[in-house]
């Protein structure tokens, strides 16, 4: 009975969809790829071999233009080869979208036609922009998105949302076998989310009346019952991630927090201007690197801000760009640029249209721009691409993106005092600091004006801080300061 009413609901879904016209719409075809076998590169720690592009849930996925079919956007991205799809809750009906294409393509459990092995083919993420797994939320739609799950409280929902809509009949069943190959917690801005996020991690228990998303993601992921939350112990989803535009800091704090490496992903804006603002790509892409930890760039086109679209959040079928590049800033540098940055393994891109002529097409043309190998480009190369894009709307394209506040002191540094034999033994602590347009070299100890040491930076990956030692045989008293140094020699 209970398979019964499981195929009434898909028979159901099917026939919802078909009356939107979606199915009926016919495909379009971009002409033939110079693209044969795209490119990969191996995803961090995940053990997947991901494409350099990405297909990305929004543009025509969500906000759809008229004439514009977006189940032939997933189509054609899916039979170019790409094996990275991204979507989210609050991406209005960009998962339904993909729900239609993927019955299509033979990707969901229980229909004619499903193949495991064409499932794990591919890897599928979405995203919640929910805090909590357990208890009143705080946020239930990201900083500058206008649609959200309203009536949804946990992130476990948000999950078994996602699978209904993609897999399932939209109302909340989901077929056996259905997963999400990860969940980013989105757009995260400010320490409180991070408290919030982490709350029950340690030592979690049901009785806990508040639990954050990460306990309960992780119990989803798992197929564990620690938070009470899932008592049917499903394993849902495979990996466990976060997203964020806006600040660097915060986000490196997000990855210095996760003592248990329950961190796997990070979807990170990063473009040509990126250097103009707080930047990514010196402060919380090394940190994510180090760990391994799988990273996918965004907003390479600054939604749109790089061309015609002012810089702003879109929430409008117009504000979607269908066309490919300008003469002045073709599309191809944008694209190289975030691919050459270093610790990225792939890039989503929103589509706007395919089109027959493959000039016009902006999957064709993406993917042909898309196979460049992370160190193909040197600095030089990618300071040309800065270049030109730096004088785009008067350099202020990365609306999302905290503004420039340059290198920064080193943080927290303190001194303690210890003694072995003889000698006393200065500690001196510091944590991180923040890296302006460059990125950090060094740290210089200095001990009453006089530089006694340098510490080559490195990614700080956790919140143990830099330590260096110092042994002193004197009796006087001794004063210390840590100066951050760039590599172009700028000191604080």
């Amino acid at each position: 009975m209970q398979n019964d009413n499981l195929d009434s609901r898909r028979e159901f879904m099917i026939k919802s969809i078909m009356s939107t016209g979606l199915l009926a719409s016919p495909y379009v075809n971009c002409g033939k790829l110079n693209v044969t076998k795209p490119m990969t590169r191996s995803f961090g720690r995940l053990g997947f071999e991901v494409t350099t592009l990405g297909l990305g849930g929004q543009a025509s996925i969500q906000w759809t233009p008229a004439g514009v079919d977006p189940i032939a956007i997933i189509h054609k991205a899916f039979q170019s080869g790409i094996n990275y799809f991204d979507t989210s809750n609050v991406y209005g009906p960009s998962q339904r979208n993909y729900g239609v294409a993927f019955r299509e393509l033979g990707l969901v459990p229980g229909l004619p036609g499903y193949r495991e092995s064409k499932r794990r083919a591919i890897f599928l993420t979405s995203k919640t922009g929910l805090r909590l797994s357990k208890g009143e939320p705080t946020n239930t739609v990201p900083r500058g998105f206008t649609e959200g799950p309203e009536s949804y409280t946990s992130a476990i929902q948000d999950v078994k949302r996602s699978l209904s809509q993609i897999f399932g009949d939209g109302e909340g069943a989901y077929p056996k076998g259905a997963y999400l190959d990860m969940v980013l917690i989105h757009a995260l801005e400010s320490q409180s989310e991070i408290e919030t996020l982490y709350l029950g991690l340690e030592d979690t228990s049901p009785d806990m009346e508040v639990i954050g998303a990460l306990a309960g993601l992780r119990d989803l992921r798992d197929g564990t019952n620690l938070t009470g939350l899932n008592p049917g112990e499903e394993k849902l989803i495979r990996h466990v991630g976060f997203s964020g535009h806006f600040s660097a800091p915060i986000m490196m704090e997000m990855i210095q927090r996760d003592a248990h490496d329950l961190i796997d992903g990070m979807l990170v804006a990063i473009n040509a201007n990126d250097r103009l603002y707080q930047n990514m790509q010196h402060n919380v892409i090394p940190v994510a690197q180090a760990k391994n930890i799988g990273v996918i760039a965004m907003k390479t086109f600054a939604d749109g801000a790089m061309y015609t679209k002012n810089a702003h959040f879109s929430y409008l079928p117009e504000h979607v760009i269908r066309s490919v590049g300008s003469p002045s800033l073709p599309s191809r540098h944008l694209i190289e640029y975030s691919l050459t940055t270093a610790g990225v393994h792939t890039l989503i891109t929103g589509i706007g249209q395919i089109s027959d002529d493959p000039q016009l097409c902006q999957l064709t043309q993406n993917l042909s721009a898309a196979q460049v190998r992370a160190e193909e480009f040197s600095p030089s190369d990618r300071q040309e691409i800065e270049e030109m894009t730096r004088f785009v709307k008067n350099g202020a394209t990365n609306y999302f993106q905290d503004k420039y506040q340059g290198l920064t002191p080193p943080r927290q540094v303190a001194v303690m005092q210890g003694s072995a034999g003889d000698q006393r033994i200065y500690s001196v602590t510091w944590q991180s600091a923040y890296a302006g347009a460059e990125p950090i070299r060094t740290y210089e100890i200095w001990r009453d004006q006089h530089k006694i040491a340098e510490v080559p930076n490195k990614p700080q990956t956790d919140l143990h801080p830099f330590v260096y030692k110092d042994a002193v045989t004197d009796d006087g008293a001794h004063n210390y300061k840590v100066v951050a140094v760039d590599a172009k020699g700028d000191r604080r």
